[in-house]
């Protein structure tokens, strides 16, 4: 089921446009028939304070119908084209930034109603190297952001560091998205620098990964173990191993010392994809320091050069 603020959408939209259909249909006409009377049994023309008293348009039909065209507009972009998100926090650094306000393609993955979320309309999947939202399948209440790593029926291993897929392949195939067949393809790494971001005293390494039509730079450090004794246990495969079931998928955050993704909870049904990350519209900073007078909440500045669209 979808949140709380698009149930209360939905259902404002809906009230709303009740109350506005019963008074077209029934109380308008009613109050017309007096105004036209009135206007026979006067030899002047009504002005609108008399017919305010004649026939007086009830303030919850008012509001009904100043706020339904507005409410209705929003519940629609935001249910069915755009809605727009906000990064908490650093899972996808450096590609996403805490205080990254995005938007969301929601009609990527298909056109879902927005309330009970069944789909309506197929539209597409999602590509290897996506960024989606999807509803953490653990806790549907919240919305997850990841990177789309691995599709249905590819195997994924992830090893010191290092990122492995053998992709799905029907018979005869020799390649698969840019991936050989029968094989497990090592994702080329790239470093781009050491000193860019840093993990309390840590020092963070920038890499390029060059996933088939897809390149995009992760965090790893160095200093920090490989939690493997936390990953999600597969039945049948090696801890850091995992086989991507029909009609799920395999998220990864880019920060890969820093993310709760697949790794650790499995899989990311198809259903619960809410839509494709696709454009950054706004980016605070909130890089307020120790003696500073202001809640930590409280942007410090604007980053600009972060807008456009993400890759």
């Amino acid at each position: 089921m979808a949140g709380y603020f698009s149930v209360f959408l939905v259902l404002l939209t809906l009230g709303s446009g009740l109350i506005w259909l019963i008074d077209h249909l029934l109380y308008a006409p009613k109050r017309k028939e007096r105004i036209a009377l009135a206007q026979g049994a006067s030899e002047q023309p009504l002005d609108e304070e008399t017919i305010e008293q004649i026939a007086p348009v009830p303030a919850i039909t008012e509001s009904a119908k100043s706020i339904f065209p507005m409410i209705a507009a929003i519940t629609v972009f935001r249910s069915f084209i755009f809605e727009p998100f906000q990064i908490p926090s650093g899972s996808m650094m450096p590609t996403l930034l805490d205080g990254d306000f995005i938007l969301v393609q929601k009609y990527a993955y298909g056109i879902k109603d927005p309330v009970w979320r069944s789909q309506l309309v197929e539209v597409d999947d999602p590509q290897r190297g996506d960024i989606a939202v999807f509803k953490f399948p653990l806790d549907e209440r919240i919305d997850f952001i990841k990177r789309i790593i691995g599709l249905p029926g590819d195997r994924i291993v992830y090893r010191d560091r290092q990122l492995y897929i053998k992709p799905h392949c029907n018979e005869g195939e020799q390649q698969r998205d840019g991936l050989a067949c029968g094989e497990f393809n090592k994702i080329n790494l790239d470093i781009v620098n050491r000193d860019e971001f840093k993990q309390g005293a840590m020092q963070m390494v920038r890499l390029t990964e060059s996933l088939p039509g897809v390149t995009h730079d992760v965090l790893v450090t160095p200093q920090l173990p490989e939690l493997t004794e936390r990953y999600y246990q597969q039945p049948g495969t090696r801890r850091d191993e995992w086989v991507v079931p029909e009609g799920s998928y395999f998220a990864m955050g880019d920060n890969r010392n820093n993310s709760q993704d697949s790794r650790m909870w499995g899989f990311v049904p198809k259903e619960n994809l809410v839509g494709k990350a696709v454009f950054i519209w706004m980016s605070f900073d909130f890089e307020n320091g120790p003696d500073s007078i202001l809640p930590s909440w409280v942007p410090t500045g604007v980053r600009f050069e972060r807008l456009g669209n993400i890759q």
